[in-house]
C-alpha cells in the first residue's frame, strides 16, 4: 500500500508540474490527485492493451507512436476529471510528455535496485554500524 501512495504522489507531482509548464488548467489539488490516480489505472490497465494493439504503427514509427498513445490517454482521462481541463491535442502532447519524463525520474528517486519504492530519509537506522572511509589515490592508470 505504501508503494502505491507513493507512485500516487509521484504522479501528482508529475501532472502539477505538466500542468504548470503547459498552461493545463486545474480547479484545485483534488482535481490533481484524481487525475493522477485515474491516469495511473489508465496506464496500467488500458494502455499495455492499446500498445499490444498498435505495435504495427509503433514498429512503422520506430516508436514514435507511443507518444500519440500517451498523449491520447491524458487527453481521454483530462476529459473525464471534472475541474481539469486540456485545451487541445499539442498541450495534451506536452503534458503527457512531461508527466512521463517527470514521473521517470521521481521513480528512479524513490525505487531500490529490486524495484521496490522507499521513502528517502537520512536516518540512522540501530544495530548498522557507520562505515568510515577514504579513498586513496592510486595516480593515474595505464
Amino acid at each position: 500500500m505504501k508503494s502505491f501512495v507513493i507512485r500516487w504522489l509521484c504522479t501528482t507531482i508529475a501532472v502539477a508540474i505538466a500542468a504548470q509548464l503547459t498552461g493545463v488548467t486545474y480547479s484545485g489539488f483534488g482535481a490533481l490527485l484524481v487525475m493522477a490516480l485515474l491516469l495511473g489505472l489508465v496506464n496500467a490497465f488500458i494502455r499495455p492493451l492499446l500498445l499490444l494493439l498498435s505495435l504495427p504503427f509503433i514498429v512503422v514509427t520506430l516508436g514514435f507512436f507511443i507518444l500519440i498513445v500517451n498523449t491520447l490517454l491524458f487527453w481521454f482521462v483530462s476529459g473525464l476529471v471534472p475541474g481539469f481541463a486540456v485545451s487541445g491535442f499539442w498541450q495534451a502532447f506536452f503534458a503527457a510528455l512531461i508527466v512521463s519524463f517527470v514521473n521517470w525520474v521521481l521513480s528512479s528517486i524513490f525505487q531500490n535496485e529490486e524495484g521496490h519504492y522507499r521513502i528517502i530519509t537520512a536516518q540512522q537506522r540501530p544495530g548498522l554500524k557507520q562505515a568510515n572511509a577514504r579513498v586513496i589515490d592510486e595516480g593515474p592508470r595505464s
